[in-house]
């Protein structure tokens, strides 16, 4: 049975054993609960979340079966073999590469007519496959049964029932796991005769041996794919003839191969399908949530919901209200002001922080020292006190709500709505999954926006997280200091919606390529789980403190040796001249400085100035705007690089840093020439 490891490794040794275990590789659709095993049977964990696209990179852990260990690794959602999204690219190289002790195919059960083609294709690559039919429990909700023994026996690959957020099934799928032996399947199907011809003579020309069968290459390069054309024709003398093949096979056919080979291989799903699967009117077991009424109209409380949510006269006021209550009262009234106001204020502004400083300054009698661990922006007395008095309760607040929503599945219940929208900018409604989780932090939705269609899109979308998408420490900070007047809270958030969609708008028209599609995967409305909620909450959380912090010290550290060399003064004095030009105080320019850092950072500055009532209401709101359009911090930065492209990445920083500040000098302008009062 499995058991978890409890001691950790350092890398090097880590990375020593992996490279000796054998590896079970999870691969799936989006949002089939690949994660949700992952995490039962790895010592590792990966954010487990109702909507498709949380996994965008490779998660590895070790865990044990039958005594034995393993190397388990998770890998991003694909549809098919022939990679549309980043994501899929990712999962498809992988595959390529590598040859694990087995794969475990991951399948909503109730899909299965949807789900069983990229099987197939699993069994053409001639990989060891194991079936996961999971779900099984929403399923019996819809009244689908499933006879996997027969479903197995079609396949020829062994195929276990589960429903693994309740653990259901997961002994049987451990004990199938470690008495399996690969044994090659034999050719499941067949397709029509000239692209099998097409299939028979081109593999006659390959030469090496890859990942996955000869076959499946072939299939690929006849849909185009340039990673299996790469391949064959890497080193091979006979790419002329290769090429040749091709062109002659495309004529046979009145429409694309990839269509033709997707229709075929759909026919034989269908074949299996009708054999093995079995749909019921009345289900055996009802747990969809129904009332009175529901029961004489048959349609089920959720369905009802899903409507609700996805119409624009009905799911943009519920998108409100969600606003409303989980950004501007939990975490904007709650978190940055009663959480935050008793850390930073009492339990460190009165107790921690001068006990530190008194206790300090006695043993280290060096007014140098002193100043980089306790001055005024010293390690101890403002970086810490930032990342745990004024970060980490607004990145948590922010955290539970969104992994209250995620649960619920409303996030592709958002997208759906606010689709039109986004075409509008450029994107589809897919892009609201990074928007989103841009609140959150902006460096994780930075590396999420790979999941988007087109390099179009993804350009867009980093474009609008770096230039109006607000953190949640940054958001939190914000909301608390704009409370203090509806008007000045409404005014910011005008500007920036209208920021927002105006360049977003502007980027669609100026940006080359082709508008996205849109097609994403439609959860179920579930009740959210506390213990997944608060186990998302720590891991993000964990993750989150782990980069800030670091980051925070370092800015203090740079501070420190700027403000000794004078370049701290020289920045300063620099960040004055727009910060004036907005309607500031010259000091503001700390607040900007800070901002390259950490937006957080940069609000935790305004936080300061605003105690210290250097700022007016106008002013509030002025900084406010500006800040929140400012250049991206620096881990932001470095990440939109990593995704983008240096090139792209200077040129958004180009463009943001002086909209930024035209864009406050505007508004100051506006409200101190029509005396608007706040």
């Amino acid at each position: 049975m499995f058991t978890k490891f409890k001691k950790k490794k350092c890398c090097a040794e880590d990375e020593d054993i992996r490279r000796e275990l054998e590896n079970i590789i999870l691969v799936g659709n989006p949002n089939v609960g690949k994660s949700v095993i992952f995490n039962h049977f790895s010592d590792s964990y990966a954010i487990v979340s109702n909507y498709p696209g949380t996994t965008v990179s490779i998660s590895k852990g070790n865990g044990r079966i039958a005594g034995k260990e393993y190397e388990i690794i998770d890998t991003p959602g694909m549809y098919s073999l022939l990679p549309i999204t980043e994501e899929e690219r990712v999962s498809q190289s992988y595959l390529f590469n590598t040859k694990p002790f087995v794969y475990v195919h991951v399948v909503d059960a109730k899909n299965l007519q949807r789900m069983l083609p990229l099987t197939l294709q699993l069994i053409e690559a001639e990989v060891p496959l194991i079936l996961v039919l999971n779900m099984m429990d929403e399923a019996a909700d819809r009244g689908v049964e499933i006879n996997e023994d027969k479903l197995s026996k079609e396949l020829g690959i062994p195929v276990v029932c589960t429903t693994s957020i309740k653990g259901e099934g997961l002994d049987k799928l451990e004990d199938v796991i470690s008495s399996y032996e690969f044994q090659p399947v034999e050719n499941k199907v067949r397709y029509s005769r000239g692209i099998e011809t097409a299939i028979e003579e081109i593999s006659e020309l390959i030469r090496s041996e890859y990942g996955v069968s000869k076959r499946t290459l072939v299939q690929l390069l006849l849909q185009n794919d340039k990673v299996a054309f790469d391949k064959i024709t890497e080193n091979n003398e006979d790419v002329g003839s290769i090429r040749n093949l091709v062109a002659e096979t495309e004529k046979n056919y009145a429409d694309p191969l990839n269509y033709v080979i997707t229709i075929e291989r759909q026919e034989f799903v269908n074949e299996i399908v009708g054999q093995v699967m079995r749909t019921n009117k009345a289900p055996k077991k009802a747990t969809t949530i129904t009332n009175s009424e529901d029961r004489k109209t048959g349609t089920p409380l959720r369905e009802k919901i899903d409507k609700l949510l996805i119409k624009p006269v009905t799911g943009i006021p519920i998108l409100f209200l969600v606003l409303y209550f989980g950004l501007y009262k939990f975490v904007g009234g709650f978190a940055a002001g009663t959480v935050v106001d008793y850390l930073e204020g009492t339990l460190f502004g009165e107790m921690i922080n001068p006990w530190i400083i008194e206790s300090f300054n006695a043993l280290v009698p060096y007014p140098v020292i002193q100043d980089l661990f306790v001055g005024e922006y010293g390690i101890l007395t403002q970086a810490v006190t930032y990342a745990i008095a004024l970060v980490m309760p607004l990145v948590g607040a922010f955290f539970i709500v969104f992994s209250i929503i995620e649960d619920t599945g409303y996030l592709p219940r958002l997208a759906m709505l606010i689709d039109r929208a986004f075409k509008k900018m450029g994107m589809s409604g897919r892009a609201v999954i990074p928007m989103v989780l841009g609140f959150g932090c902006a460096t994780m939705a930075t590396m999420v926006t790979r999941t988007l269609e087109t390099k179009r899109e993804k350009i867009i979308a980093s474009m609008l997280l770096s230039l109006a998408i607000p953190c949640s420490a940054q958001l939190g900070v914000i909301l608390g200091i704009l409370s203090f007047s509806s008007k000045a809270l409404l005014i910011w958030a005008f500007v920036i919606g209208i920021e927002l969609l105006f360049i977003g708008f502007l980027s669609s028209k100026v940006l080359p390529g082709e508008s996205p599609s849109f097609f994403m995967e439609m959860p179920p409305l579930r009740l959210p789980k506390a213990s997944n909620v608060l186990i998302k909450t720590y891991s993000r959380m964990q993750w989150y403190f782990l980069e800030v912090l670091p980051l925070f010290v370092a800015a203090s550290v740079l501070i420190w040796i700027g403000r000794l060399t004078g370049l701290f003064e020289m920045a300063v004095r620099l960040f004055s001249y727009p910060s004036q030009w907005i309607g500031l105080p010259a000091e503001g320019g700390v607040m900007f400085l800070y901002g390259f850092f950490r937006r957080d950072f940069g609000a935790a500055g305004l936080f300061d100035m605003y105690n210290a009532g250097m700022l007016t209401d106008i002013n509030l709101v002025v900084a406010a705007i500006t800040l929140t359009l400012f250049m991206p911090c620096i881990a932001q930065f470095m990440v939109t690089v990593k995704e983008r492209g240096l090139k792209i990445a200077f040129v958004m920083a180009a463009f943001i840093f002086p909209s930024a500040f035209a864009v406050g000098y505007i508004v100051n302008y506006v409200l101190t020439t029509f005396g608007v009062v706040l």
